[in-house]
């Protein structure tokens, strides 16, 4: 391995890594896989810290349904252990290696740094919200720990919401534990095909506040995931009974808008694989991929307004996927597209120079940028932990 790369193989190594580079003044890269590298700004550092060597699942307690692993874990490697005990990550987390171009799995530690969750964020909450416990080294290279192994464990500050969502700019995750749940035995998906956007976003709405526990639901472009047509995606969970029945009645529900479709088993579990790695959208290499959450009812306006020629909606519309042409220009127009819809966005794919050129994020309002800056300076004095990731000089 380079030496520009450190790759500790414990968490004491890492945390003695940490302090030499913060006596040193040295700049880090923090990397699981580094698989989301292309993600948010570049990094300016002179090494890399990979957490590769902090591999395992440390704990796993199915009827507990709590798992603990290393940061360096790779996903699939949980996700088989939780399928051999019937059970899954609640927040449906993608892998998006195809979108980013790179190979391997992510890491579990580059998953909560990310805060990234699937299709299942409507119906079991995000990443973030199934993170037990953490343990951590800040930046100055001092292991610390917050939460544990039940619902209830935080008082005063949350640690753990803090660092997940963080990108490394925080503290380096060593070990992760996670609240887990029962698969579903059966899925199927309930496929209308719709006219626009506008009409799309209302079948979903009325697909949500049915009373049929919609556990995902989504707006295809034309020809995403395989169906002919422009199409609101449903999807059901549970057992088989139930999801046969939910959905007929689901289907009748919503048969006034348009041609309806049932998938189910393997079809339904392709299509919403296909959703969770944004695979629908058809991003060129080329092209920039921005993320704009809003309420689900703006979604069509901001596809219109930021005239992106590709659009993909999950979330029941409230999680915009677009992509266009890597230029100043056009991730103008989605940052206005997103303000004037009340929303946010996320630069969350470009080139490195257009990535270095802009922000990736809406700035953050004078106090909580205040507050932001305290407790950078608290976790991380010497501005070390991937300096620049989410906004300049941060």
């Amino acid at each position: 391995m380079s030496d520009s790369v450190l790759a500790p193989a414990d968490e004491a190594e890492l945390a003695a890594s940490v302090a030499a580079a913060a006596a040193a003044g040295t700049p880090l890269a923090i990397e699981g896989a580094g698989t989301k590298r292309g993600l948010l700004r570049p990094v300016q550092a002179a090494r890399t810290l990979s957490l590769r060597g902090l591999s395992g699942i440390t704990l796993y307690k199915p009827q507990e349904l709590i798992l603990s692993a290393r940061a360096g874990t790779p996903l699939p490697e949980i996700e088989a252990a939780l399928a051999e005990h019937g059970q899954h990550l609640i927040a449906e987390p993608p892998s998006l290696t195809a979108l980013f171009g790179t190979e391997g799995p992510p890491t579990l530690g580059g998953l909560v740094a990310t805060n990234l969750s699937g299709p299942r964020r409507i119906s079991g909450g995000a990443m973030r919200d199934h993170v037990m416990g953490i343990r951590a080294v800040n930046g100055k290279g001092e292991v610390f720990r917050s939460g544990g192994r039940v619902l209830k464990n935080v008082t005063g500050l949350d640690l753990c919401k803090l660092l997940t969502g963080a990108h490394g700019t925080l503290g380096v995750l060593t070990e992760i534990t996670l609240k887990v749940l029962p698969g579903p035995e059966a899925t199927g998906t309930v496929a209308v095909a719709v006219a626009d956007l506008a009409q799309g976003v209302q079948v979903l709405s009325a697909g949500l506040g049915s009373p049929y526990g919609v556990s995902a639901a989504a707006l295809l472009p034309a020809g995403g995931g395989g169906l002919a047509g422009m199409q609101a995606v449903l999807r059901l969970e549970d057992f088989a009974e139930s999801v046969a029945y939910r959905g007929a009645r689901l289907r009748a529900e919503l048969a006034g808008f348009g041609a309806v479709q049932w998938l189910e088993g393997a079809a339904s579990r392709a299509l919403w694989d296909a959703v969770r790695e944004a695979a629908p959208l058809g991003a060129e290499p080329g092209e920039a991929v921005w993320r704009v959450s809003v309420a689900p009812g703006e979604g069509p306006g901001v596809v219109a307004a930021a005239g992106c020629p590709k659009a993909l909606l999950d979330w029941g519309g409230g999680l915009v996927w677009l992509a266009g042409p890597a230029t100043e220009a056009r991730h103008a127009a989605v940052m206005a597209a997103a303000a004037a819809a009340g929303g946010s966005f996320t630069l969350f794919r470009a080139p490195e120079a257009l990535r270095a050129a802009v922000a990736v994020l809406p700035a953050e309002p004078p106090a909580l940028a205040a507050i932001g800056a305290r407790v950078k300076a608290v976790m991380d004095p010497a501005g070390i932990l991937n300096p620049g990731r989410m906004r300049a000089g941060l």
